[in-house]
């Protein structure tokens, strides 16, 4: 599980000293490398590369695509000048609505008014690290050529997508999936880009799952306490690489729909409607999928030889124990949601806003470190509050194998632990599972980063 960076966009600041036409004359000679009078994709991405300025092969061809009026894989003048005029538009729209008093330049306030319309909090030091990285004349405010400037090729198109700079994303997996679905912008969805991610996010998930299994397994044994031997410890990997994919798609699809529920139409979500909306979707992934996790859990503690494999376990489970058995320990796996995902989510709101307020100085973007090291705390922090619940849902997955084991519920559970074992009893297999969170987390980034740039997934 990681949280990822949406960056603000690095600035256009290019020709400032000529008026609007002049302005796009020189901007177009400085990328029209060979003086032939169009500039292709290869020519925008090295001129833009050389100013100082490379957007990303995303954002250059969707210039290309808006720009290119008749198809021919080229800018001329002509076209070049008509983009730039009509993202002009819609860049002075943005301005007019970040600028709240109407007197012609954006304050810190102003920017600190405007994140919490979309739901986001920061203080008026980050705002004011937000104004330092487009102020261009160190007055502390942003005036309307500072901000045509500074986006002046960059193909954003409403308010909302610049100033939506740190988000949660579900494509670092530490095979805890109880966090904050990933969330996409209509451009994104239209593009593919979604599916994109979220199956380099599934892939990266894949491998740090079966590379940290064995520390898994470890903790499964000690949580059912009688189960010992350091011996097959990739059983139930392969159910637990199986179900992230329609875990994932489930909870994406949910996460949309109850957005779309706590949320009027063109209103932006908040934090806490976020939270809600991710924990709704969790549960709803985890109703549909739960028999698999009953069926990992099986596998994992069993004797060796008992299952012949994922079938054959789920045919035994069905004729000696009911369709029921697939759903133990479901109560208590759905009340560990809501505990996970909101310390979760809280604790690295959190965490980067401290990071921003003591350690960022000329600039917002914390970087990967940074990013890997909240993304480890707060979800070790979530599994501090959730984890009772996740051991004693495991145990009643599993205690239909332990012969003259009680079939005790969630509460005879809680009672029986407590009063054998102590209050300790509950953190039982907890060590393993915290050993698992930095080689997870950092498997899964290296596997994610390299999917991504195979599938085509840009950066923004």
């Amino acid at each position: 599980m990681l949280r990822w960076l949406r960056g603000w966009v690095l600035p256009a600041a290019a020709c400032q000293d000529a008026g609007p036409p002049g302005r796009y004359e020189t901007l177009f000679q400085q990328l029209d490398r060979n003086r032939d009078g169009v500039v292709d994709i290869g020519e925008l991405h090295e001129g833009l590369r050389n100013l100082g300025i490379p957007l990303g092969q995303d954002a250059e061809e969707k210039i290309f695509i808006t720009g290119d009026i008749d198809k021919d894989g080229k800018l001329d003048f002509e076209e070049f000048m008509k983009y730039l005029k009509d993202h002009e538009k819609k860049m002075k729209l943005a301005f007019k609505s970040l600028d709240k008093n109407s007197d012609g330049k954006i304050e810190a306030s102003e920017i600190i008014q405007s994140l919490q319309i979309l739901g986001i909090t920061i203080s008026e030091k980050q705002a004011k690290l937000i104004l330092q990285s487009i102020d261009s004349d160190g007055t502390m405010t942003v005036d309307w050529d500072e901000w045509r400037d500074y986006f002046l090729l960059n193909p954003v198109t409403d308010i909302e997508e610049i100033v939506r700079f740190w988000k949660h994303s579900t494509g670092i997996d530490i095979g805890d999936s109880l966090t904050i679905p990933d969330e996409f912008t209509e451009d994104e969805k239209m593009s593919g880009q979604w599916w994109r991610q979220l199956l380099a996010g599934g892939i990266a998930g894949a491998v740090s799952r079966t590379s940290t299994a064995p520390l898994d397994r470890l903790k499964v044994m000690m949580q059912m306490v009688k189960e010992g031997g350091i011996r097959s410890l990739w059983r139930g990997n392969g159910t637990n690489v199986l179900k992230i994919a329609p875990e994932t798609a489930i909870k994406f699809s949910a996460y949309e729909q109850y957005k779309k529920m706590l949320t009027g139409e063109g209103q932006n979500i908040g934090t806490f409607e976020r939270f809600v909306s991710g924990s709704m979707a969790g549960a709803t992934a985890q109703t549909f999928i739960y028999p698999m996790e009953v069926l990992k859990t099986r596998l994992a503690v069993g004797r060796t030889g008992q299952y012949a494999g994922l079938f054959d376990c789920a045919k035994k489970i069905l004729k000696h124990e009911g369709m029921g058995a697939f759903f133990k320990g479901y109560i208590p796996n759905l009340l560990g949601i809501i505990p996970y995902a909101g310390i979760d989510l809280a604790v690295y709101e959190l965490l980067k806003s401290h990071w921003l307020d003591h350690f960022a100085k000329d600039t917002v973007n914390p970087g990967v470190a940074v990013l890997l090291g909240c993304g480890a705390l707060s979800s070790t922090c979530g599994q501090l509050a959730s984890y009772p619940l996740a051991l004693v849902r495991t145990r009643m997955q599993a205690q239909a194998m332990i012969e003259g084991s009680p079939q005790l519920n969630m509460v005879g559970l809680f009672r029986r632990i407590i009063s054998k074992e102590g209050v300790p009893g509950l953190y039982r297999g907890i060590t393993p599972n915290f050993m698992k969170v930095l080689p997870a987390v950092g498997i899964s980034y290296v596997v994610y980063e390299n999917m991504k740039q195979t599938l085509g997934v840009t950066q923004k």
